[in-house]
């Protein structure tokens, strides 16, 4: 294996690396926004089911969840297309529980002020987090919700259990055909590539909307 074909396969790895991380964040972003709202909805049920899933997906590995998705549901009569389409869903599954106490606290920084106008113009629940506690808390959210994804781009490493080729499966494949050991360290590299200009976008957008008191 030449020199061209190992930076081919890991740069291969590094575009579906990238794939995998941005359909993921969606998933994570959209379904730990609906659970972080229900974390502080007015109705008993709801908050005790959104803390439940909180709970359980916190205090659980993600290689678990990522192999019950690929190989569990299949046999429930449930088969997502191909295991790229496994990782997503278990990704985001996942990292919704950690994007929901994010969504929480932001949504309980909001001043009580706030909270009272809107319901005194008679909003409802749904309204009042559309229009009035998402927007403000949005700002504050910013910083963590970064963190959280930084950390789903390192978690996608593990999909290359379901055989998702990835950055870590395509060095792990390279490594295997070439025994040379410098084409993991140029994958840490690649890695780098990723999550450092996403720690620098989350510093620039943290100072564009703070908020000034």
């Amino acid at each position: 294996m030449s020199t061209a074909d190992v930076w081919h396969y890991l740069l291969l790895g590094l575009w579906t690396t990238l794939r995998l991380s941005l359909a993921s964040m969606g998933v994570a972003l959209a379904l730990g926004t609906l659970i972080g709202v229900l974390r502080v909805a007015p109705v008993a049920v709801l908050r005790w089911f959104a803390a439940g899933y909180v709970e359980f997906f916190r205090d659980i590995p993600l290689l678990p969840v990522l192999v019950f998705v690929y190989s569990g549901l299949p046999k429930a009569g449930l088969r997502l297309p191909t295991s790229f389409d496994s990782a997503v869903a278990g990704l985001g599954v996942y990292t919704a529980a950690f994007v929901a106490e994010v969504v929480r606290a932001g949504l309980q920084s909001v001043h009580r002020g706030q909270i009272e106008a809107a319901l005194s113009l008679g909003m409802s629940f749904p309204q009042m987090v559309r229009l009035v506690l998402l927007p403000q808390a949005f700002r504050m959210m910013i910083p963590p919700l970064g963190t959280v994804f930084i950390a789903l781009v390192k978690n996608t490493s593990i999909a290359s259990a379901i055989a998702v080729e990835e950055l870590l499966y395509q060095a792990e494949f390279v490594i295997g055909r070439t025994f040379a050991d410098w084409p993991m360290l140029i994958a840490f590299l690649l890695y780098l590539v990723i999550t450092v200009p996403l720690s620098g976008l989350v510093n620039f957008m943290e100072r564009r909307l703070r908020i000034m008191f």
